[in-house]
């Protein structure tokens, strides 16, 4: 065969790429009477034979700098050994063909070590460096954790593979962010580093100086893109406060519609900003006590026009389609005042008095929607217990909303314990097929009475047959959340029920199977902690 040129390499990929048909191999690679495709094969083994048998040694490239130190404590020898076999075990699919059997899913519990490990302050052992950042590329669940853990030399190990650039976002090369009081360097990475470093700087320098880190926003606000400006913006709900008034009135003014909603809704997040104040008054205006009812009820004269005013605070113009533009209206108003309006509107009535008010011409919903936003975005714990209810409600005929996604951010506003307290209940009223959203909003591990509905829920679903795959979701939530102590007292669960008459078939195996499997992951999650716990050698 004729020598192949330089270049040929390329020519001979495009071609099989393309089909001969369409691209025909190099001149120098045909011959008479040979097929253009087998032609085609024939060069590239041999010009991948020459390319592996012709390869020149690199460059030697100048030894990279040594890892910077990582002060933090060293591993316990058993906890090491739990790690290598969390991360070995990475590879295999999580829930791959309906996960069956009764042994841990360990790819679920990686994250919950590595939570463990970054309390207790340990470091990652050198060895486990590159496992642990392949996993975290490959889970974007565990980034924050394992470059947590990983630490400086986790970062500088990624700046010499390319695959592991991902953990040099935020950091200028793999270096670490300067420190907040370094302003000369706070600077000079503001002024010339790269958009995810800024961020990261900005957010970093959010908690520890608020104030500076809108001084520092402002000097290139007006220079700044649209879409960075958005994301600049949203750092500032850390720390927020009235002393953001300013700089957020400046950005109700933005050429860009999204910075200005942006804007609109941190400053609604303020019950004593202006804008609150602006939104108060208007909301004020179409809702009030219904004067010509018989019993206290509410009366709601929605905005008939969206006037210029009203676009600047915020209010979007455009309803969504099938939706209708008073209704739309009225709802951001609402959303965007203080709740501390309605008490002194409503004549002094509390929270839970207003709500269980009726509202006339079927506004209700649109209303208490519309409080059920300004609670989550207000963080109101006590307007969020009122919307609630008391969890033996059925969801349909609840106060405030229906949504189980909305009762979800209600709870979330409010404490650890009332929000278990509150799911517990909920369950043990109305079983587990709803409960699902509720659960993912509670602390970590769930306390003793939320577990205990939760394992009551499951024993009366296993007792009466139902259909178990229905509730794999939840098992799988308990167990990563069920605080292991709960594992002696599920021991009792893990025999084959008698299947009653109705029941689906083989509904007591799978019962059986699933809490043997709950049971032997609290055990190792409890192992796991004992390891984390142990003195280093």
């Amino acid at each position: 065969m004729s020598s192949i040129r330089t270049n040929a390499w390329d020519e001979l990929v495009t071609s099989a790429l393309l089909g001969t048909d369409r691209r025909s191999p190099p001149a120098d690679v045909l011959a008479p009477g040979r097929e253009a495709p087998v032609a085609l094969l024939d060069a590239a083994a041999v010009h991948t034979v020459r390319r592996r048998a012709g390869l020149r040694p690199a460059a030697a490239r100048p030894r990279p700098e040594p890892a910077p130190p990582d002060d933090r404590r060293e591993l316990p020898e058993p906890a090491r050994r739990r790690l290598a076999v969390l991360l070995a075990d990475r590879a295999a699919p999580a829930g791959s063909g309906g996960r069956r059997g009764a042994a841990p899913d360990l790819t679920e519990l990686l994250p919950q070590w590595l939570a463990a490990a970054n309390e207790r302050g340990y470091r990652a052992p050198a060895s486990a460096l590159p496992a642990l950042l392949d996993a975290a590329r490959a889970r974007t669940d565990l980034r924050a954790p394992a470059l947590r853990f990983a630490g400086p030399r986790g970062t500088w190990l990624a700046g010499l593979n390319p695959e592991w650039k991902f953990a040099l976002r935020g950091t200028a090369a793999g270096t670490a962010p300067p420190a907040p009081g370094d302003g000369r360097a706070v600077r000079r990475l503001w002024e010339e580093g790269l958009f995810a470093e800024r961020v990261s700087l900005l957010g970093s320098l959010r908690a520890h100086d608020p104030a500076a880190a809108v001084a520092l926003l402002a000097e290139t606000w007006p220079t700044e893109r649209a879409e960075d400006r958005l994301l600049f913006l949203d750092s500032l709900r850390t720390g927020l406060s009235g002393a953001d008034e300013p700089f957020l009135d400046l950005a109700l003014s933005d050429r860009s519609r999204n910075v200005r909603a942006t804007a609109a809704e941190l400053l609604s997040a303020l019950p004593g900003s202006a804008l609150a104040g602006r939104m108060a008054a208007r909301a004020a205006c179409c809702v009030g006590l219904d004067r010509t009812a018989a019993v206290a009820a509410i009366a709601v004269e929605a905005p008939h026009e969206c006037d210029a005013g009203m676009e600047r605070d915020g209010v979007v113009p455009t309803a969504p389609s099938g939706r209708g533009e008073r209704s739309w209206w009225l709802g951001q108003l609402v959303e965007g005042a203080p709740l501390a309006t309605w008490p002194e509107r409503l004549g002094g009535r509390t929270p839970e008095e207003i709500v269980a008010l009726p509202v006339a011409d079927g506004w209700g919903d649109e209303l208490h929607a519309a409080w059920c936003r300004a609670a989550v975005r207000q963080h109101d714990a006590q307007w969020a217990r009122a919307l609630l209810g008391a969890p033996s409600q059925p969801p349909a005929t609840g106060p405030g909303t229906s949504s189980l996604g909305e009762r979800a951010k209600l709870l979330a506003t409010l404490r650890a314990e009332e929000r278990a307290g509150w799911v517990a209940g909920f369950i043990s009223a109305h079983g587990l097929s709803e409960a699902f959203q509720l659960l993912g909003v509670c602390a970590v591990p769930w306390a003793e009475p939320l577990g205990r509905a939760v394992v009551d829920a499951l024993d009366i679903a296993r007792d009466a047959g139902s259909y178990p795959w229905s509730f794999s979701g939840v098992m799988g939530l308990a167990e990563r959340c069920l605080d292991p102590v709960e594992a002696g007292r599920l021991e009792l669960l893990t025999a084959i029920p008698d299947e009653p008459e109705g029941a689906s078939p083989g509904a007591g195996s799978y019962w059986s199977e699933a809490f043997r499997r709950l049971v032997s992951t609290l055990r190792l999650r409890a192992e796991m902690h004992a390891e984390l716990s142990a003195q280093p050698r």
